[in-house]
């Protein structure tokens, strides 16, 4: 079972990358913040300092079609913000 899902890369991480060196990622629920630290360290070789923890509720989100108005709800998601040691940094653009 993989741990990190995948990275979250919007305006407002990228920010918080560049001044506060934190990098965001979708998790599994079950992970725990040890769990995190040791997948994020082994993934990228960084040092991580610490490990915040979010878990998003799905916003209900509906529609006008023909049929009706058809509603239904976004995926319930845990995130996880990791600070990482000065001096470190992701790249996450390096594969490309």
């Amino acid at each position: 079972m993989a741990i990190i899902i995948k990275p979250v890369v919007t305006e407002k991480m990228t920010g918080l990358g560049e001044k506060l060196n934190r990098f965001a990622f979708l998790v599994e629920r079950s992970a725990n913040k040890i769990q995190i630290k040791k997948a994020v360290e082994e993934l990228y070789g960084v040092n991580v300092v610490a490990v915040n923890t979010i878990v998003v509720t799905p916003k209900v989100k509906s529609r006008y079609t023909k049929s009706g108005v058809v509603t239904g709800k976004s995926r319930l998601c845990k995130k996880a913000i990791v600070t990482l040691k000065d001096g470190d940094t992701i790249d996450f653009y390096s594969n490309i």
